[in-house]
């Protein structure tokens, strides 16, 4: 318990990297048209931000890194590229624009504005219109990369980052969202050291029960239920997906604390049929012998297979790891 007593005197969790994404009411279940758009007080056109550079790219999309003109904010511009060709990206625009309009937490990555008709130089590429989120924007970038900066974090600041995301979870549950997709990539983290859920793009609403979408998001930190449905109980009509968040947090963790992706080998090819051998029938990897009983206990909970006995999100705020 001595890194219990530890934890209940420290202030909230703080990474340190280098440097290297709201609030309506709309409601929104799966719709694949264009929700309408979500303006700023502030920022009202892309013209009134400024390019300086790329985050990232990927799925579609790139993230650029942008001032605005007025108020020398700056924010981070998630351009998603709506080529009549992308049927897949605009579903995600879709799903993405519609529960980005209903959130709003200190958890969760808050998104200021969604317009239309992206930075003209990736539109014209293609002849197609853009959908961008301008969001906040995350000093310290992505959990993924603290880890490929610091290879290993100690489990004080584990604990601490566990209980922001168990927090954000509990809203998105609340509100009946999935996140779909929880992993380091997807966890930013801001100057103050906190740690939010950011990327909506494969998350939804669950509408009812056995709406376990096993076919989108990252495969290596799916749960058992969404890789085997038949095997571990995710087509059985009870699922709803919100243990799967759990699954994945639990992934997350341990990966933080071991140092790398902890359900198989290191230098293993994380192919389609090593993962799923992995999740769903390999042995619970070992922890280091300096792993807390309170450390182990979590994860444990966290990576339990069978949904029904995983530990739940309210449960696992409550337990000493991250008291």
């Amino acid at each position: 318990m001595t890194l219990v007593r530890e934890r209940r005197h420290q202030q909230e969790l703080k990474l340190f990297l280098p440097l290297p994404n709201p609030a309506t009411d709309h409601q929104f279940c799966g719709e694949t048209h264009l929700l309408p758009l979500l303006p700023s007080p502030d920022i009202e056109k892309l013209s009134d931000l400024e390019k300086m550079g790329i985050l990232g790219q990927g799925g579609g999309g790139t993230v650029y890194k942008v001032v605005h003109k007025k108020t020398a904010t700056i924010y981070a511009l998630k351009v998603l590229l709506l080529d009549r060709d992308y049927g897949s990206i605009r579903k995600q625009a879709a799903r993405e624009a519609g529960i980005l309009k209903r959130v709003d937490s200190e958890y969760i990555i808050r998104c200021h504005a969604i317009l239309d008709d992206g930075f003209s130089d990736m539109a014209a590429k293609s002849g197609g219109k853009c959908l961008c989120f301008v969001m906040e924007y995350m000093e310290g970038g992505s959990l993924q990369e603290v880890l490929r900066a610091r290879q290993r974090l100690p489990e004080t600041e584990i604990s601490g980052f566990a209980r922001r995301v168990l927090e954000g979870l509990r809203y998105l549950h609340g509100m009946k969202i999935v996140h779909g997709d929880i992993k380091p990539s997807n966890l930013l983290v801001n100057d103050k050291g906190e740690v939010k859920i950011a990327d909506f793009g494969v998350s939804r609403v669950a509408v009812g029960a056995g709406d376990c979408d096993s076919d989108i998001g990252t495969c290596a930190y799916m749960s058992p239920e969404r890789f085997d449905p038949e095997r571990w109980g995710g087509g059985d009509g009870a699922a709803n997906g919100f243990a799967g968040d759990v699954w994945s947090l639990g992934v997350v963790v341990l990966e933080c604390h071991v140092g790398h992706f902890p359900l198989i080998g290191v230098g293993r090819i994380p192919d389609w049929v090593t993962l799923m051998c992995a999740i769903c029938f390999g042995e619970m990897p070992e922890m280091p012998e300096t792993t807390s009983p309170e450390f182990r206990s979590f994860v444990l909970r966290c990576l339990e297979r069978d949904w029904r006995k995983r530990g739940t999100v309210s449960e696992l705020l409550g337990h000493p790891f991250c008291e």
